[in-house]
């Protein structure tokens, strides 16, 4: 009990900008956890496994962990309101683009509804608002530091609420709040319960490797704002790319639209202009392979009127739900099954093989 009331706000930092946010943090009795330098992209699965760590960091109260990241870092708050939907009371994203993010098939609007998302930023994304990504969208005059934390701190998350709703095509990924499913089976189909996947482009690419740039930049061509590390292609920083494949590129948003609109693999020419000068660059359009084109989702919500605890689920074949106090007692659903009463709190089992069973879970 003391540790919980000792406990204490923790801000996590992906990076991509300057702001003293250690400091900011100190000024407020905020726990700061930075994301390591030369680590893999926050908007990868290894990137949000090491997200995920920061936000258990000792001492931090779980209900009130916040993410920020700023610039190239912006993705990864997007891929982490989606793998990690049950984390963060807040997060924060600003300028940057959450296309990388949605590039890798695996940003899912269901995961967002439970994390408030504010992106500063000049423009926005129209695949997010088709999909109903949760997120709101501010100018860049409000995106000073103590904005940012003001605007977080008046978020906290619910550790039990009544609706949840979570899709993912990865069991390491498939905790959502208060349950997690625990395994799958593609033959349940459910077609109540449609993908909310954020539909990506084609994710092409160029072979003479990535490289940072604002998607907001004005042209003409893309300026090369900077390298990760470890980059060992053409590109130096400050170089500016002025045209692919002989069309001249009016800026960085032609750029995008013009690899979102490419849906083959094949080999092309760059310009990019050097310190005055003009330098052919040989590469490649590249097409990434898809993953997890198939997935699961599932919703829940308990109904107090009702004291009913209702589960709905596609490609799901077994579940773990931590059932409060306050539900104890329920009746228990599972897509129009009713296998039985969850009458003690703690963690129970459902499970579908040949019948819908309820259990408790099975002590370690």
């Amino acid at each position: 009990m003391l540790a919980l009331l000792l406990a204490a706000p923790l801000l996590v930092t992906l990076g991509g900008d300057k702001l003293p946010w250690k400091e900011l943090c100190a000024e407020r009795g905020w726990r700061h956890a930075a994301y390591p330098a030369g680590g893999p992209p926050p908007w990868t699965d290894a990137g949000a496994k090491i997200t995920a760590g920061l936000a258990a960091s000792p001492g931090a109260d779980p209900d009130r962990v916040y993410l920020v990241g700023s610039f190239e870092a912006a993705a990864g708050v997007f891929y982490s309101a989606s793998r990690l939907p049950d984390v963060f009371a807040g997060a924060v994203a600003i300028e940057g683009s959450p296309r990388a993010a949605i590039e890798t098939n695996r940003l899912f609007a269901a995961n967002s509804q439970g994390t408030p998302l504010l992106w500063f930023s000049r423009r926005t994304e129209p695949r997010l608002a088709a999909a109903s990504f949760n997120f709101e969208l501010r100018g860049l005059s409000q995106a000073t530091g103590n904005d940012v934390l003001d605007w977080l701190a008046a978020h906290r998350r619910d550790s039990f609420p009544a609706e949840i709703d979570c899709e993912t095509g990865n069991p390491a990924f498939a905790r959502c709040h208060w349950a997690e499913m625990t395994k799958f089976n593609t033959a349940l189909r459910n077609d109540v319960l449609t993908s909310t996947r954020v539909p990506p482009g084609s994710g092409a690419a160029l072979s003479i490797g990535p490289f940072g740039f604002n998607p907001g930049a004005e042209g003409p061509g893309v300026p090369v704002e900077f390298l990760p590390d470890g980059y060992r292609g053409p590109l130096k920083v400050g170089d500016r790319l002025a045209s692919i494949g002989g069309k001249p590129l009016r800026d960085a948003a032609e750029y995008m639209a013009l690899l979102d609109r490419t849906f083959e693999s094949k080999p092309v020419a760059a310009v990019v202009e050097r310190g005055g000068a003009r330098v052919r660059m040989e590469t490649r359009i590249l097409l990434p392979k898809r993953e997890e084109t198939v997935t699961a989702r599932m919703q829940g919500r308990y109904l107090t009127d009702l004291k009913e605890l209702e589960i709905l689920s596609r490609s799901v074949s077994e579940l773990r739900i931590a059932v409060p106090e306050h539900w104890a007692g329920a009746k228990l659903t599972w897509n129009g099954s009713e296998p039985g009463v969850v009458d003690a709190a703690g963690c129970w089992l459902l499970a579908e093989e040949k019948t819908v069973t309820l259990a408790r879970c099975p002590s370690n």
